[in-house]
């Protein structure tokens, strides 16, 4: 019998699976390959980077040393930072916040 998995769980394969393919199944990106990616998946997130200065500002939010390839532990960090981002603007309820931490 095949696992049923939830809708969280494919939500987390889906952000794996297209990491992976943006970086040709490495493990990490280069900063061409990341803004692809931003743009074919995150065009709300894109639009921040599309500037250098931008894309400086994003590689900050992830902690990604100067120079340095975009890991999937850099790329979860702008996850989170969206997905709080996100929470805020389509919440039924405004002043609900999202006090989610990533560790």
């Amino acid at each position: 019998m095949a696992t049923k998995y939830t809708d969280l769980e494919v939500a987390i394969h889906t952000l794996v699976t297209e990491f992976r393919k943006a970086a040709d199944d490495q493990p990490s990106m280069n900063t061409t390959q990341f803004q692809t990616m931003l743009s074919n998946q995150l065009p709300a997130v894109a639009k921040t980077a599309e500037s250098e200065e931008g894309l400086g500002e994003l590689m900050k939010v992830m902690e990604v040393p100067s120079g340095q390839n975009v890991s999937f532990e850099h790329f979860w960090k702008l996850i989170n930072c969206h997905a709080t981002k996100l929470f805020g603007e389509m919440s039924k309820e405004k002043s609900t916040k999202c006090t989610c931490l990533l560790q």
